[in-house]
């Protein structure tokens, strides 16, 4: 739903369009703060940075990011976000697939104990 608005432990996002077969979003993590470590099946996600640092883990490996850099996460991947800065990381999230609820995750690891 466009305009959505939810508060995370970590952050928050926005809804900013949700179409047939793909939705935008605007996230905000907190310093110090991360996201779980997850993938989905149905969806992929294109990351682009707009303020702050990220330092985002894709797979085995780990990627700094910084204002107008991006990276790709493809459909089951294992991916998590975190703001290692003390000023909050901002990016726009790109989803596509043909199933975008937020109920497609599988959560490997979380800071805030959610399943």
């Amino acid at each position: 739903m466009r305009g959505e608005f939810d508060q995370r432990p970590w952050g928050s996002y926005e809804v900013l369009e949700d179409l047939d077969g793909f939705k935008v979003k605007k996230i905000i993590v907190n310093p110090g703060h991360r996201l779980s470590l997850q993938s989905h099946k149905r969806r992929s996600e294109h990351w682009v940075i707009t303020s702050g640092e990220a330092l985002v883990t894709l797979n085995d490996g780990q990627h700094r990011l910084a204002p107008n850099q991006y990276i790709h996460v493809p459909s089951g991947a294992r991916h998590r976000v975190e703001n290692p800065g003390s000023e909050p990381l901002v990016f726009i999230e790109v989803q596509c697939g043909d199933y975008l609820g937020e109920d497609d995750i599988v959560r490997y690891q979380d800071d805030y104990q959610r399943s």
